[in-house]
């Protein structure tokens, strides 16, 4: 008998995927995933050897909070040294929040962290569930010729594209194309082969694996639209409890010009707080050196966020915040690509 030649940790927090049909009254309820393999008999066909996690209770993708990715790295952290990679089984919802979160929050990794769930219960005829899950657990244990894994990263895999987590957003509700990287081609594409993009896989410099379970979650959003009150504004830059924003700006870093927007905009920097410009565009990057507008939020003390996503930059913020009181190391690492969330 074939000796299974690595080993995955499958971590169920809650979501979709892990739903099944009850016969009787056709409600969805979790399954047990000590029965994955009748579940999913395809698994069987790995030499691997899989063993499960589940959260309890389980966690809807829309109540996810921070506590949850505290608790999924210490999961990792635990387990590092006897599992080869690591499987994430999540609502869709927040996944890419989530996937962004541990990216951070995982310094020093070597191993495959890889997000997936579905858009319909794995018990149902038509589920995407099934497939996600076979090629993300494959992609957990792949093994280059020298033994390292193939793709050392928080990444999420759903619908035949390998994606890098904090690159991530959701972009249909409904369809089975809900995640897309706009501003980096996917890490691999499955069809009869998985085909790996391995130029812009990153790999971490050797050093010891720890994670960073303190975050600060005193961050606010803004985002800019037509109409948008003084009051608002005011609320949200201003707040005293707030330390960050991440302003959702229109185009490449615009937002209104109207004096009183402005001045809101310069007390908020004068106040030390974080202003963190990001578009609200899915494709494209914020460059406040382009028009008048930008220019001024620039001038103003608000750093631009590049082509990172809204996901991302919350879980950069809680990170950065997290390890350090002084706002202005913080603002000084904002600006560097930490993880790969955004382009040099």
């Amino acid at each position: 008998m074939t000796q299974p030649s690595s080993s995955v940790l499958l971590i169920y927090t809650g979501g979709t995927i892990g739903m099944k049909e009850d016969p009787g009254n056709q409600t969805l309820r979790p399954f047990d995933f000590s029965s994955l393999m009748e579940e999913v008999p395809e698994l069987r066909k790995f030499a691997l050897r899989i063993d499960s996690y589940t959260f309890d209770p389980l966690i809807d993708s829309s109540d996810i909070e921070p506590s949850m990715w505290q608790k999924l790295a210490e999961i990792i952290r635990d387990n590092y040294n006897s599992y080869d990679g690591f499987v994430v089984l999540h609502g869709t919802d927040t996944m890419a929040y989530s996937a962004s979160a541990l990216s951070f929050m995982l310094e020093n990794l070597s191993k495959p962290v890889i997000f997936t769930g579905s858009q319909l219960p794995i018990g149902r005829p038509r589920t995407d569930g099934k497939e996600n899950l076979i090629s993300a657990v494959e992609i957990a244990s792949a093994r280059e010729p020298d033994g390292s894994p193939t793709v050392p990263e928080v990444c999420i895999y759903f619908n035949s594209l390998l994606l890098r987590g904090n690159r991530c957003t959701k972009v249909d509700a409904t369809g089975f194309e809900a995640f897309r990287s706009p501003n980096l081609p996917p890490l691999a594409e499955a069809g009869i082969d998985i085909r790996y993009n391995r130029d812009i896989i990153r790999r971490t410099p050797p050093g010891p694996f720890r994670i960073h379970t303190k975050l600060d979650t005193s961050v606010s959003i803004l985002k800019v639209h037509p109409g948008i009150t003084r009051q608002v504004v005011e609320d949200i830059l201003l707040g005293s409890r707030t330390r960050a924003v991440i302003i959702e700006s229109y185009g490449c870093g615009n937002a209104p010009s109207s004096d009183w927007f402005i001045d809101i905009v310069r007390e908020a920097g004068a106040r030390g707080k974080i202003l963190y410009n990001v578009t609200q565009c899915i494709r494209g990057l914020v460059n406040m050196d382009l028009y008048a507008t930008g220019r001024t939020l620039k001038d103003a003390g608000v750093l631009g966020g590049k082509d990172i996503t809204t996901e991302s930059a919350l879980g950069k913020l809680f990170f950065l915040m997290g390890n350090s009181d002084d706002n202005e190391s913080v603002k000084a690492y904002l600006e560097y690509d930490l993880r790969g969330e955004m382009s040099n």
